[in-house]
């Protein structure tokens, strides 16, 4: 019987600072009601200064373990998604690593944008599958806020911070855990949603700084005309690809962007919206941790149970883009 990869226990962290729409209208031209109508967002978490990445991620690993019921010495690997790193070097995962005590696994990070948890947790996969480990955390993780320009009213109003993990075990059942993951790319994107400087090509200096190119840089109508169309695509794609349609789905847990690119999934898709985990309008898009965040909290909500089938699906700047089947296998949580 082949190996397979499942999730086996889920964690997430939220900051406490709350920035809602009306504290915006005092930093920025813009107000409560256009914010809501164009992408579904009230409010968002915001990291305190002197807090990073690695703790966000921490605390989320912290709460897996404790949902398991495991000591983090068993942890064999740490995939970190993210493009908010606490710095170039080390990476954000041997930080992790260290703040968790995981002093027996070894640490890597991902970064493929509002992908990049899926493009982890696709990685991580393929190291319970092969045999190689038993216990492999994938966390998505982005302090967006350390990258967001408050002046800029098209990009602060959109994105926030927050972390979420999840444990991948081996099971040998055939109908369990990651069924399928369908990832995808295209550079001709770049230019579109994009950090201009800080990397090899243009590296700190007076010029950068004076322009904002050490801030988000999103060009809006671009993404949104992709996005729209691409993860809907997807999310559909990997439902035929394994013979099914959204009437088999107990939940969709996509990408919280934009709730207008969320609807398009949800009318390709023709399920209703009581199968939708959404919670964009609480946390704003936290990048890679969107999905992660969504689903540690569907399954607190009681959302999920044994044998429950699940996609996900996202897309983000690159461009990337992709989708995961999965069918749960934890049991509802005990009140």
């Amino acid at each position: 019987m082949a190996r397979k990869a499942y999730i086996s226990a889920v964690g997430h962290y939220v900051p406490d600072k709350v920035l809602t729409n009306f504290d915006l209208e005092k930093m920025v031209d813009t107000n409560d009601e256009w914010i809501r109508t164009r992408t579904g967002i009230s409010e968002r978490r915001i990291l305190e200064p002197g807090r990073a990445t690695s703790d966000m991620s921490a605390e989320a690993v912290k709460k897996l373990c404790e949902n398991r019921g495991i000591d983090p010495m068993e942890i064999e690997l740490i995939i970190v998604a993210t493009v908010t790193p606490d710095m170039f070097f080390p990476s954000t995962g041997n930080l992790v690593q260290e703040k968790v005590g995981a002093k027996n696994a070894w640490s890597f990070d991902v970064a493929a944008a509002c992908s990049g948890f899926l493009y982890a947790l696709s990685v991580g996969t393929q190291y319970i599958e092969s045999g190689k480990h038993d216990k492999v955390v994938v966390i998505g993780s982005d302090k967006m806020s350390s990258i967001v320009n408050y002046r800029d009213r098209n990009t602060c109003v959109l994105f926030g911070d927050a972390a979420g993990a999840v444990l991948l075990e081996p099971t040998e059942k055939e109908d369990d855990g990651i069924l399928d993951s369908m990832l995808f790319s295209d550079g001709s994107g770049a230019d579109y949603l994009l950090m201009k400087a800080g990397g090899s090509l243009n590296p700190a200096s007076l010029e950068t700084i004076a322009n904002d190119w050490h801030f988000i840089y999103q060009d809006g109508k671009s993404v949104f005309k992709f996005a729209v169309t691409k993860m809907a695509e997807v999310a559909v794609d990997i439902l035929e690809k394994n013979g099914f349609t959204g009437e088999d789905l107990k939940l969709f847990v996509p990408h919280q962007a934009n709730l207008r690119i969320i609807d398009g999934a949800v009318k390709r898709l023709k399920i209703d919206y009581d199968k939708v985990m959404i919670n964009i309008n609480k946390y704003g898009n936290t990048t890679a941790a969107t999905i992660p965040l969504a689903l540690s909290e569907a399954y607190e909500q009681g959302k999920l149970d044994t044998g429950d089938l699940v996609v996900f699906a996202t897309f983000g700047g690159g461009f990337t883009w992709g989708s995961t089947l999965l069918r749960w296998s934890i049991p509802k949580p005990t009140k």
